[in-house]
């Protein structure tokens, strides 16, 4: 199941790609800052990490476009002495608002898969694979920049607000919350349309 929303996410990114008109494909890397709050119970707090992946930046109108994303992100927290190490592959969808001088607001949902769970005290590692959800849904608000007379470099920052419970044990509640700040670079990029 897991493998075939993957593939079904995927597919969905690339047909979008191939039916638009124009379409900037490009790569985006970053840190992440991540938590993960527990209802009723000690929360793990922040813990810093990396995203990487790339985009395809679809245009819609002048000022609107939808920008599906692919990204590997390194996320968690810590608890005491504790870290928690939760990876993902992210598929978030968004819907963006550009101006003419660069800025873009952006928001929409992401759909998280779990490619590994691991809790690590001192140097011991045990994996938790059990303990957490191999599918995690978040929504997504951010903001970037594309750098006038840069040919496609931007600055990105994001906020990805966990909705579903990512744990699997009984009687917690679970939710990622993850910072992400980055650049992102886009090919194909024409100085005629830098605003977008």
């Amino acid at each position: 199941m897991k493998k075939l929303l993957l593939v079904a996410g995927m597919g969905v990114l690339f047909f979008a790609q191939a039916g638009a008109q124009q379409t900037h494909f490009g790569l985006k890397a970053g840190l992440n800052v991540s938590s993960v709050p527990v209802t009723d119970n000690d929360d793990f707090t922040s813990k810093t990490g990396l995203h990487i992946g790339g985009l395809a930046h679809i245009h819609v109108s002048p000022h609107f476009a939808v920008q599906p994303e692919l990204v590997y992100s390194m996320q968690g927290g810590k608890l005491n002495s504790t870290t928690l190490k939760l990876n993902y592959l992210n598929v978030p969808v968004l819907a963006q608002y550009m101006t003419n001088d660069g800025f873009r607001l952006e928001t929409g949902p992401q759909i998280g898969f779990l490619t590994s769970a691991k809790s690590k005290t001192g140097n011991v590692e045990i994996d938790q694979d059990d303990n957490f959800s191999a599918i995690d849904f978040s929504w997504a608000f951010g903001a970037s920049y594309l750098i006038p007379r840069s040919d496609g470099l931007g600055l990105d920052f994001r906020y990805n607000l966990g909705i579903s419970n990512v744990s699997d044990q009984n009687g917690a509640t679970a939710r990622n919350s993850v910072i992400q700040l980055g650049v992102f670079y886009q090919f194909m990029h024409s100085r005629v349309a830098r605003h977008r």
